[in-house]
């Protein structure tokens, strides 16, 4: 679906009418494209008194390729690609100050589609109230900039385990994810993702051979894959290297053998609504793979009505897609140890699950439960060395979102800090990038990727 607007807006004429009337101004993201450089321009890197993570960070960074510099060596005409501040040091609301200080004079100084990340400590890892309450301020800090800086800039805010020190395992696999983290952020992967706390805490990564291609060998199972997000994921992920599984309804079998043919996979027509759809699926894939690396539930469907007109097939029909059989696949892929030590499970969700949404309360309800579903399976698995996280897109430029009326449609595209809709690739790389090896101590998460819309939390 093309959102003319945006199109119109990159024209003099547009460029000329939209600074003269003061309307929307979506600006041209950077998107990845295989071989790129992770920025456009030098990361100036900077840290509060005490911080643990900026010599980690450089290391990364400089092993990325990406230029480096510091408040004592940037002059007053450098532009960068990156502003990243290791916050970890702050203990104290006294010491924000240090935040200011930082990201002040540079406010000017970021290129379009730059990137703004503060690193810090989870608060509920803090070992005093002072300390915590500092650093849950930084999330107002970074939601602030990416509605701030523009031009595409996207802003994060990063919880980064504190103990990993004293436990060299857990070191390794937090430094590995925390590198993994910063390479999907700095680059045009996360394009459409601003505004979020992401957590990396322990467990089990890996480095992979090459950063080109991090899924290497690895099966993914993709529900949902015949078209829209789900043939964009199976896409993103086969060319990052990964053998992709794409299952459907049956309903869909053209659209699904076309997606499965153009990336090398296999195609599974399967209602995951029957009563031994998660057997069928757990021998297929031990029978054809013996294991699955990857789990992504992206299968979803909507019946819109508002609760009062809404029959109970309809309400039934949603919990079931959309939420229930993930519940009944995880079950029978785990107790049947199909997913192994550093497998992943990753949902979709949705921006109605966090914020809710008129007329879709079956289906906010079951994005609600898949955050919840989240939760409460990303303690249990971590011991098993599975990581479970979810993504929740907002307004994504569909065949399903182009049947939205012209007013509301348009309002879902602009109501974000990047003035637009994203697109479905943007979904599928962050899923991609939860999907890494790499990403192991990144676990219960549900990210957000809409732009930083200004709906929800």
């Amino acid at each position: 679906m093309t959102d003319r607007y945006a199109s119109f807006v990159q024209s003099a004429a547009g460029r000329a009418l939209v600074k003269r009337l003061g309307l929307p101004d979506p600006p041209r993201l950077r998107r990845h494209h295989p071989g790129d450089p992770l920025l456009a321009g030098p990361a100036l890197l900077g840290a509060a008194t005490g911080g643990r993570l900026a010599e980690p960070i450089a290391k990364i960074l400089t092993a990325a390729g990406v230029e480096l510099r510091d408040t004592g060596t940037a002059g007053p005409q450098d532009r960068f690609g990156a502003l990243v501040y290791d916050a970890s040091g702050i203990t104290d609301s006294t010491e924000l100050r240090q935040l200011y200080d930082f990201f002040h004079p540079q406010a000017r100084a970021v290129l379009p589609s730059g990137r703004v990340i503060v690193l810090g400590t989870s608060p509920e890892e803090c070992p005093t109230p002072r300390e915590a309450t500092a650093q849950r301020a930084l999330e107002g800090l970074v939601r602030s900039i990416g509605k701030e800086f523009g031009r595409g800039t996207t802003a994060q805010l990063v919880y980064v385990s504190g103990d990993a020190a004293d436990d060299p395992a857990h070191s390794a696999g937090t430094i590995t994810s925390l590198e993994s983290t910063l390479r999907f952020l700095l680059s045009g992967r996360s394009a459409y993702v601003s505004g979020q706390v992401i957590r990396v805490g322990g467990g089990a990564a890996s480095v992979p051979a090459d950063w080109d291609r991090p899924l290497d060998g690895q099966v993914v199972l993709v529900t949902g894959a015949a078209r829209g997000i789900g043939a964009a994921l199976a896409t993103v992920l086969a060319r990052d290297g990964a053998k992709v599984v794409a299952l459907d309804i049956p309903a869909a079998g053209d659209a699904l053998a076309a997606v499965a043919n153009d990336i090398g996979g296999t195609a599974v027509q399967l209602d995951l609504t029957a009563p031994d759809a998660p057997t069928r699926l757990a021998e297929h894939l031990a029978s054809r793979h013996g294991r699955v690396d990857v789990v992504v539930h992206n299968a979803g469907i909507t019946r819109d009505k508002t609760l009062g007109r809404m029959d109970a097939d309809r309400w039934d029909q949603v919990i079931d897609v959309n939420l229930s059989s993930q519940e009944r696949i995880n079950d029978v892929l785990l107790a049947r140890e199909l997913i192994p030590a550093g497998g992943r499970i990753i949902s979709v969700s949705s921006i109605a699950g966090i914020a809710g949404n008129r007329g879709q309360t079956n289906y906010a309800t079951s994005k609600a439960g898949v955050i919840g579903l989240v939760d409460s399976l990303a303690p249990a698995l971590r011991q098993h060395g599975i990581s479970v996280n979810a993504v929740a897109p907002g307004f994504i430029e569909t065949r399903l979102t182009a049947r939205i009326p012209l007013v509301v449609r348009e309002a879902g595209r602009r109501m974000n800090s990047l003035a637009q809709g994203g697109l479905p690739v943007d979904v599928a790389e962050t899923i991609g990038w939860l999907a890494w090896p790499a990403s192991g101590a990144v676990s219960g998460n549900v990210v957000r990727v809409c732009g930083q819309s200004l709906l929800g939390a």
